[in-house]
């Protein structure tokens, strides 16, 4: 276990709409600095198959779209990039963004991170929160196709 301090900046501006949400950046996304950096992660080729588009540059995308892109934990001790060991998690200040933007509902990536946020926000944030798949290549038992029509939901949304 080691003590981890969430080393990425939330992505998102006035314009967002949607909020999606992981738990904690995974050592590879902590080494490369950058959300959902695991090469197997599916995260970012699931969002190119909802929006039918090649991401180029993933803030800009994110940016576009109105989506903002954070974590739920600021800090916490975990395994490697076990969310199922996370233990003594701390939240980050999710109110913020939701202050300086237009977000109108919320999404997790999985049910680690909606857990943690029902734990930390559920009576401070009145907007709705959506459960997703996990992209992690952990999550093997959900096929891409799967995440995709899961995924599309966000389409919805912005």
């Amino acid at each position: 276990m080691e003590k981890v301090v969430h080393p990425l900046k939330p992505i998102y501006n006035k314009n967002s709409k949607i909020l999606i949400l992981g738990t904690m950046p995974s050592v590879a996304s902590r080494n490369l600095k950058f959300y959902y950096a695991h090469p197997r992660n599916r995260f970012w080729s699931t969002l190119e198959k909802v929006f039918k588009e090649k991401i180029e540059d993933k803030t800009t995308f994110l940016l576009e779209k109105g989506i903002a892109l954070w974590d739920v934990l600021a800090s916490c001790e975990i395994a490697n990039s076990s969310d199922a060991s996370i233990k003594k998690a701390k939240p980050n200040d999710l109110e913020k963004i939701i202050r300086e933007s237009q977000i109108k509902m919320i999404f997790t990536t999985g049910k680690t991170a909606y857990k943690h946020y029902l734990k930390f926000f559920k009576e401070k944030i009145d907007l709705p929160v959506f459960c997703l798949f996990s992209p992690s290549p952990a999550n093997c038992k959900v096929t891409d196709q799967e995440l995709v029509k899961n995924y599309a939901i966000l389409k919805k949304y912005i």
